[in-house]
């Protein structure tokens, strides 16, 4: 089986620690080179002591379950020989406090619109069973007890 890498690196520098106003700001590299600024949500920790220009982690969660799952409907189409043009997916995570009163991520809410060409365009039904197959097969979506729940374009 395959190994994944990120490396998470935080500098304190100068500033203060011990009195717990230190930045909260990182850079996240992945094993491609890729590197993204990272820090804690500002709805966790205040600003200037996070960087809400920043990717915090909560964001990450969710766009990587929402790029699991577009990259699964993207391959099934394909097979289905379905021309996709267009995957827009914004994706909303929502806070919940758990059993023990712990926030957590409970549910992600996939918002894709997607357009296709082409002579074969699919049904609204076939869409919807490539989105199940897609949530099935994503194995962001089978490591997580958060509940992922692809909303259709007219429950929004």
């Amino acid at each position: 089986m395959a190994s994944h890498t990120a490396t998470v690196e935080w500098h304190r520098g100068s500033q203060p620690f011990l009195d717990n106003r230190y930045s909260r700001a990182h850079v996240w590299t992945f094993d491609g080179g890729a590197t993204v600024d990272a820090s804690s949500s500002p709805h966790v920790v205040r600003a200037p002591f996070s960087e809400p220009a920043n990717v915090d982690p909560e964001e990450a969660y969710v766009a990587a379950l929402s790029s699991c799952h577009m990259l699964w409907f993207l391959s099934i189409a394909a097979r289905r020989g379905w021309c996709v043009d267009c995957y827009r997916d914004e994706a909303v995570g929502r806070m919940a406090r758990n059993e023990n009163g712990r926030q957590w991520v409970s549910r992600v809410e996939l918002r894709p619109r997607i357009t296709f060409s082409g002579s074969r365009l699919p049904d609204p039904a076939e869409i919807e069973s490539v989105h199940h197959e897609a949530h099935a097969e994503c194995f962001l979506a089978n490591s997580v007890r958060t509940e992922v729940i692809v909303c259709p374009p007219h429950a929004r």
